[in-house]
Order: C-alpha cells, then sequence, then structure tokens
C-alpha cells in the first residue's frame, strides 16, 4: 500500500513586526522678533546737561565793595575830605575845632567840637574802648583842687556836664562827650577833652562802635 505523500505542515508563523512610521520632525520655533531700524533710519540720543570737571571749582568773584552806611543825619553836615584815614576813622582837628567821621569815599561827617584850653590840649591817636549813654562823672584830684566845690561824682543826667552820650579814649581820662553848656562849643574851654552839642553826640553815637579809631592832629 503506498501512503500518499502528504505535502509538509507549514511551519508556525512568525509575528508580523509593522514597519515603523516615519515621522516629520516638529517645526523649530520662530525666533522672536527684533526692532531693528531701517538702515537708513537715524539713531536718536538724548543730549545729557554737561558734567562740571572733577576737582574744579567754578571761579568765584569778589563781591563789589560796600558803600560806607549812612544813616539819616540830622546834625552832621557831609562835606569833601581829603584825608586818607580809612573809613569810620573820628579825626579831629583841634586847631579848627571840627571832628569829622571819615567815610571812606572823598567825604566826612563834620561836626563842632570844644577843645582844650591851653596848656589842656593833645595830640595823637586813640581807640575807643567804651560808651555810655548818660554817663556818671567823676572830677579828677587836679579839677577837685582847681574848685573845691566839685563833687566827687555826678550822676548821669541833664544836669551831668557830660551831657547825653560819651566815648572813652584809650586808657586815659579824655572822652569825646556832650556838654551842659551849648556856648562853648568852638571854643578851646574843656581841660582835654572834646565836647560836643548833646544832639550831636547823640547822632555821632549811633554811628561809632567800640573800636573805633581816633585821630587828634
Amino acid at each position: 500500500m503506498r501512503l500518499a505523500s502528504l505535502a509538509p505542515e507549514p511551519s508556525p508563523a512568525a509575528p508580523l513586526i509593522p514597519a515603523p512610521i516615519p515621522v516629520a520632525p516638529a517645526p523649530a520655533a520662530p525666533a522672536p522678533a527684533t526692532s531693528v531700524p531701517a538702515p537708513d533710519a537715524p539713531v536718536r540720543v538724548a543730549a545729557l546737561p554737561p558734567e562740571p570737571l572733577p576737582g574744579v571749582d567754578a571761579p568765584r568773584l569778589a563781591p563789589p565793595p560796600v558803600p560806607v552806611a549812612l544813616p539819616a543825619l540830622r546834625r552832621g553836615k557831609v562835606v569833601g575830605y581829603p584825608g586818607a584815614q580809612a573809613a569810620g576813622t573820628i579825626v579831629v582837628d583841634t586847631a579848627a575845632r571840627l571832628l569829622y567821621l571819615v567815610r571812606g569815599d572823598g567825604t566826612a561827617i563834620r561836626y563842632r567840637v570844644a577843645v582844650g584850653r591851653p596848656g589842656t590840649t593833645w595830640k595823637g591817636v586813640q581807640t575807643v574802648t567804651a560808651k555810655q549813654e548818660w554817663p556818671q562823672w567823676t572830677p579828677t584830684p587836679e579839677m577837685r583842687r582847681s574848685r573845691p566845690g566839685l563833687p566827687r561824682t555826678v550822676a548821669g543826667g541833664p544836669r551831668n556836664p557830660l551831657g547825653a552820650r560819651a566815648l572813652y579814649l584809650g586808657s586815659t581820662l579824655y572822652r569825646i562827650h556832650g556838654t551842659t553848656d551849648p556856648r562853648s562849643i568852638g571854643r578851646a574851654a574843656s581841660a582835654g577833652c572834646f565836647r560836643m552839642l548833646n544832639e550831636d553826640v547823640i547822632e555821632l553815637y549811633r554811628f561809632v562802635p567800640v573800636g573805633t579809631k581816633v585821630q587828634v592832629i
């Protein structure tokens, strides 16, 4: 008996692996837009204020000269004065019996004064060391010897021989002061001091500080 040849059995089928599907690459992210000026467009820059150079100070201008102050005058007379004394100096012209307050601009304020009697006059330079309103008067021993009735002191007031104001000169006994005897102004009538009318010395007192130079010629 012939056996029919059998067809070979197929081998088990191998698992099918699907072919890879091509994937398109992701599109690249677009670059951020930048504002680029057109080639022909000018670039404008704001102007800045100039900076000072380091270590260089601005030049300082000297202030203009201050004119000599002249409060309202009621008594003194402004006159031309050619002397070389500095502004603010008091000059007493003994021979002319005049007192000048120099202004420094070629003028001075002039007042009439009484000066010392013969033998009591003096010349020199002093400084106003004190000022006093309605000053007390203390006669010197020489005065009391020549006039025995004089008191040791006289309180300030209308009857005081020094008058309404006094400017004390240095450490001396001499003063520029007022008077109770207006008829003596313009004369050689004092013991070496310089008398002024009370109205005049009150005005001069306002203008003159302690430390003022006084030149007697």
